[in-house]
């Protein structure tokens, strides 16, 4: 045992404000606190995952986690996380498994994008005062318009995505989520005028109501996939891949596969359901055109079809091909790109930051004369209003956010979430832990969430001197770069600051 001993990362601090009333004890899933026989709090702090529940509910605001002062001997290379990643292998021989997105130190292009602003000669436009178009359509454009014989627009557009404005909530699935974390998404998404994604788990039966704001997904495992899930959503999103583990599949583990969530994705209870890496019917672009068409005949031709990938190097001959298959939408999904569980090595060093990639897929679409053909969602840690701005400019028509709207749910970031304890009620099937996220809250928390950037987007394109989202899309010339290579700036497509 002494040989694997590694000290814990956060400790638990209590002070004498503490009236030893063992709520943090009932709190913490992860048995940090414990309550002895006289009444006293010890604390295990090996389990802790420095969610913050505890010191959230201290009624008197005793608790405090403080990171560990054990100190171990400097190394540049050897990091104390290196060292401690292969002790934890050497025990066990398994894969190292992380959740939310990756938390490396390399460069956030967002960052080190500013947004240009109106001056005298092209004068902003006060949004309080004047209307601002922040609606957005996704889907494929007609290259022409047809008219009638007395001159009258022929309406042969194809199906749309109507978006009040142009964030969506992106792929989480249930079961790897909770119930109550779906209930307060498609709530929030039927409150805003948006979309909700259900993710590869299927639709619970009591979310059907809400299938006029709903993106049902179609993975490599097809789990819950059936006619009446198709044509349940207002689309349908093929994933190929996503940022947080490209090229990988899924896996849910059976803890987690319980009640509904077995029903629902048509899986028997506690068996884990592993998505295979690949699609085993896909192989070639013209093996996706042929399920894009299938979904289409299924849904009798009424639902736009998304593709989801993940950006990786050669991207841009992905989206291309993509755009011919008959697709409507695809999805590029950044290597920061959240999730339930992925291969730690996977997660931080597979990929590229989705910002390069939309840049480049746009510009190479509008290269080939292609770009009305489909529409495109930017997702992969997506943080603020600020970052939906840019990634328009940049060229996409709208965003996917997933780890911003569980923040807005409660999620504290504690990287925990395959575990099946999150402290929150998000991230876990447990019934004590479910119940913890109130979806009349949740949904609430969601629409305020989505409203203010909605207004803060209205005021930076004010500020632009735009007055619509489809004005702003790819117009890289409101963007500006700080402190970035010339080769950087110029797969970005934009200017260097005071140029």
């Amino acid at each position: 045992m002494s040989i694997d001993f590694q000290y814990p990362e956060f400790e638990v601090e209590r002070s004498e404000d503490c009236v030893y009333c063992g709520r943090c004890v009932k709190e913490c899933p992860n048995g940090v606190h414990i309550l002895t026989e006289d009444k006293k709090l010890r604390t295990r702090p090996q389990g802790c995952v420095a969610c913050h529940r505890c010191a959230a509910f201290c009624p008197t605001g005793a608790i405090q986690i403080v990171r560990s002062r054990h100190a171990s001997r400097a190394n540049a290379n050897w990091s104390e996380q290196a060292v401690t990643e292969i002790t934890k292998q050497a025990a066990t021989g398994g894969v190292l498994l992380s959740s939310m997105g990756n938390p490396e130190n390399y460069p956030v292009y967002f960052d080190r994008i500013l947004i240009n602003a109106s001056q005298v000669t092209n004068p902003s436009i006060d949004p309080l005062r004047e209307p601002m178009e922040t609606r957005t359509f996704l889907g494929a454009k007609p290259d022409t318009i047809h008219r009638d014989a007395n001159g009258n627009i022929l309406p042969q557009l194809p199906p749309q995505l109507s978006l009040s404005t142009p964030i969506l909530f992106s792929a989480m699935s249930y079961g790897s989520i909770s119930y109550n974390a779906h209930a307060s998404l498609a709530r929030a998404a039927e409150a805003l005028g948006i979309f909700y994604n259900t993710g590869e788990g299927g639709l619970h039966e009591h979310f059907y109501q809400y299938g006029p704001n709903t993106i049902v997904q179609v993975a490599s495992g097809r789990f819950g996939v059936h006619k009446a899930y198709l044509n349940s959503g207002a689309a349908i999103e093929i994933k190929m891949g996503q940022g947080a583990k490209p090229g990988i599949g899924g896996h849910l583990p059976g803890a987690k596969i319980v009640g509904d969530v077995s029903r629902t994705r048509m899986v028997p209870e506690g068996t884990d359901a592993i998505s295979p890496a690949p699609h085993h019917d896909i192989y070639s672009i013209e093996d996706l055109r042929q399920l894009v068409y299938s979904l289409k005949e299924a849904t009798g031709y009424q639902k736009p079809v998304i593709v989801k990938v993940a950006a990786v190097h050669n991207i841009t001959a992905i989206a291309s091909g993509i755009a011919r298959s008959g697709a409507d939408i695809i999805a590029i999904d950044g290597f920061r790109g959240g999730t339930g569980a992925a291969p730690t090595r996977i997660r931080d060093h597979v990929g590229i930051p989705v910002e390069l990639a939309l840049a480049s897929v746009d510009q190479r679409l509008r290269d080939e004369g292609i770009r009305d053909r489909v529409s495109l969602i930017c997702s992969g840690s997506i943080r603020s209003s600020a970052d939906v701005v840019k990634a328009i400019a940049l060229g996409a028509d709208a965003v996917y956010i997933g780890t911003a709207a569980l923040i807005a749910l409660g999620c504290h970031l504690c990287r925990s979430c395959q575990t099946g304890r999150c402290a929150w009620g998000i991230a876990t099937q447990n019934p004590e832990l479910t119940r913890r996220l109130d979806p009349d809250e949740g949904y609430q928390r969601l629409v305020n969430l989505v409203t203010a950037w909605t207004h803060e987007i209205k005021e930076m394109m004010g500020g632009m001197g735009i007055n619509s989202i489809e004005a702003l899309r790819g117009n890289r010339l409101m963007l500006r770069g700080v402190g970035l290579t010339q080769k950087e700036l110029d797969i970005l497509g934009i200017r260097h600051a005071g140029e």
